[in-house]
């Protein structure tokens, strides 16, 4: 039986009384309140994420462009330096091993971040891709920890937090998708105007010897503007809200990109790269979906999506009853011909059906 990991901020969850779950292999914080609680305050205000249990991979060396042009989906060599991009690492049968995001920190250096339960594919598929380039990769998974603001007061925050110098980018100026280099108590840190929420945010990479105090200091800063932590229950239903996909619920190895409304994500026109030849999906494949209901009863992963008459049209993948909005959403797979935004569908909860809209997806927009 393997044995559960914790983050450095282990101790820190267990003070503020956090609930924990299994995450990939992780014990992680699912909640330290009320997950309404948490939620309306990453909407409102600003939450304090930690998600250290991510994956973290450097990519080094004359050919380091070219390579990830070639392992990954997308178009990474056009990036330059300071920006960010989210790409996918696909399998040679098109299927998602992972979803990722890419940095890139210099001309010939990248940083990936993939997620947690995926560490393992992750680190097993990049190195055999490398062939006859000119370059290296390293999993520094257990050097780094990573902490999220996520909010509209999150700008604020971070600009009080004590201990953070030499950032190259002031703060209002940096741009989404995008990062700044900066040090904490001396030592390197990577700043990234990037989120998992829908919100504007920040992503702080650290070494992980310095997370207990990184994670103290944003409390402080952040105390007077209503920042409070938040768990992955939050974490959850604010990225369904903004209709973000999960690994394990809407990407799958099973899963081509097309299917899960991420084909601008695939750079087609590459000459090529890994899963080139088979990622384009069937026609009749079932598409991800955004489906919004009335009432209080939501639909769960795994709950089947059907016609009035009962007939099988697809399956749930991610589903709440949406704290912003007031009512259930969910995210599913069903087939194409009833993919159409308007279209009438129902929710099949526990043998109850319960009427549903197709609609577009996100489900909710921040206010820019």
């Amino acid at each position: 039986m393997t044995q559960a990991r914790f983050t450095p901020l282990r101790e820190r969850h267990e003070s503020l009384g956090a609930s924990f779950t299994d995450f990939g292999g992780w014990q992680m914080p699912v909640r330290y309140t009320s997950d309404l609680a948490e939620h309306h305050a990453v909407r409102q205000a600003a939450g304090l994420f930690d998600i250290s249990h991510m994956a973290e991979f450097t990519v080094g060396g004359p050919d380091a462009a070219a390579y990830l042009d070639y392992a990954l989906a997308g178009r990474l060599s056009t990036m330059t330096i300071g920006k960010a991009k989210y790409s996918l690492l696909l399998a040679e049968n098109g299927g998602i091993i992972d979803d990722v995001i890419v940095y890139r920190l210099a001309e010939s250096r990248f940083l990936i971040i993939s997620n947690a339960g995926n560490r393992d594919a992750v680190a097993a598929a990049l190195p055999v891709r490398t062939g006859a380039f000119d370059v290296a990769v390293e999993d520094v998974s257990d050097s780094y920890a990573l902490l999220a603001i996520q909010g509209p007061a999150s700008e604020r925050i971070v600009a009080e937090v004590s201990g953070i110098t030499e950032l190259s980018i002031p703060w209002d100026e940096q741009k989404y998708y995008a990062w700044a280099s900066a040090r904490y108590n001396g030592e390197p840190l990577i700043v990234a105007r990037t989120g998992y929420t829908g919100e504007d945010g920040f992503e702080l990479l650290v070494r992980s010897e310095d997370a207990v105090a990184l994670w103290d200091a944003v409390l402080a800063a952040g105390e007077a503007h209503g920042i409070v932590p938040a768990g992955l229950a939050a974490r959850d239903t604010l990225r369904l809200e903004a209709g973000m996909p999960l690994y394990g619920h809407e990407l799958s190895l099973m899963t081509k990109p097309a299917q899960a409304g991420l084909g601008r994500v695939v750079a087609s026109e590459k000459e090529a790269f890994v899963g080139k030849d088979a990622v384009t999906a069937d026609d009749d494949a079932r598409v991800l979906v955004g489906l919004a209901a009335e009432g209080k009863r939501a639909g769960r992963a795994g709950y089947a999506v059907v016609t009035e008459d009962g007939t099988a049209l697809g399956e749930i993948t991610s589903g709440a009853l949406s704290p912003t909005l007031g009512h259930p959403i969910a995210m599913a797979f069903i087939d194409p011909s009833s993919a159409e935004e308007g279209t009438a569908v129902f929710l099949d909860i526990r043998g109850k059906k319960i009427p549903a809209t197709v609609t577009a997806l996100p489900f909710y927009r921040r206010k820019k």
